[in-house]
């Protein structure tokens, strides 16, 4: 094949892989799923930290 023709062959396999790549990460909500074991049990330390403030 020609190299000119190779490259929308190559981008379309790009795009094909990003879109299944993140079609996982939507359809088993990865994402979510990070944030509430890595993500939040952080910032629920700093949150549980902080003095209350009730005056404001």
């Amino acid at each position: 094949m020609n190299k000119f023709a190779k490259i929308p062959l190559m981008v379309l396999g790009g795009a094909g892989g990003t879109f299944a790549v993140l079609f996982t990460v939507y359809f088993f909500n990865l994402d979510m799923k990070f944030m509430a074991y890595c993500v939040d049990p952080i910032l629920q330390k700093v949150y549980n930290s902080r003095t209350p403030n009730y005056y404001v």
